[in-house]
């Protein structure tokens, strides 16, 4: 398949990777900024663009991985070319593609990305929703020369499936900046909390999260959590996300949610 991927960072550097890899034709990488997109195209063994007027139409789809309050912008320049596109954002609906085209779908891989990170793609979630059955089972064959994990995932569930994803990888990224900035004020490593992070992260491949919960909060320690709470002293923010934290901890014990 002759794939055009519109956009030029995290998203279409591993995605374009694993379709070229998996002996899709990448014809051209679109980015407003030449520089962004020759790098990418470089390794794709693309043409690099920065004008969409410059779309070779010699193409079978489109992946639109911009962000998303542009996708309406490009799938309004692209419609006019009547190929299928796909956007693959996790937060924006379908509709954003079929205001202007009846050949539109979702192409959402699951995970975060970095550039200089690899990451093996085959287990990425992809999630997939089409305009029409005919389009969404032409996402699932190609999703499946990528991925060994394809879901039908509707606009409604993908923005709840975003949310989640929110909550499970980009706010604990956060407190791991936190628990750095704590251990560098007394002179200790980051990397002495990565065998605890990674033995957390390792318990939810069998159990869920409720069920493995440890901590102060779940013992309702209140001698402990008082003490922490004195420690972030002058720091009103730590003190409000540790007390609200804590809270749901205990909440959470006490409804009884284990799973």
């Amino acid at each position: 398949m002759r794939i055009t991927l519109i956009g030029s960072g995290n998203v279409a550097t591993h995605l374009g990777a694993a379709l070229k890899n998996a002996g899709h034709r990448i014809a051209q990488v679109y980015s407003p900024t030449m520089q962004n997109a020759a790098l990418l195209a470089y390794h794709l063994g693309a043409d690099a663009i920065d004008n969409l007027q410059q779309i070779d139409t010699d193409t079978d789809i489109f992946i639109i991985s911009v962000k998303d309050d542009a996708i309406a912008n490009v799938a309004e320049q692209l419609a006019k070319h009547d190929i299928l596109m796909a956007h693959t954002s996790g937060a924006a609906v379908l509709q954003q593609l079929t205001a202007f085209t009846d050949k539109a779908g979702v192409f959402y891989p699951l995970q975060t990305f970095s550039k200089t990170k690899e990451v093996n793609f085959w287990d990425v979630p992809m999630c997939i929703e089409g305009a029409d059955e005919s389009i969404t089972q032409s996402l699932e064959a190609l999703a499946r020369d990528v991925s060994n994990n394809i879901y039908r995932v509707s606009s409604t569930q993908r923005k709840v499936l975003h949310l989640a994803a929110v909550f499970a990888c980009n706010f604990p990224n956060y407190l791991y900046g936190i628990a750095q900035h704590l251990l560098a004020g007394s002179d200790m490593s980051f990397d002495m909390l990565r065998p605890l992070i990674i033995e957390t992260a390792d318990k939810i491949k069998t159990n869920l999260p409720g069920s493995v919960q440890t901590g102060p909060a779940v013992r309702n320690d209140e001698q402990t959590m008082a003490a922490h709470l004195q420690m972030l002293s002058g720091q009103n923010n730590l003190q409000e996300i540790y007390e609200l934290l804590s809270q749901g901890i205990i909440k959470n014990k006490a409804a009884g949610n284990a799973g």
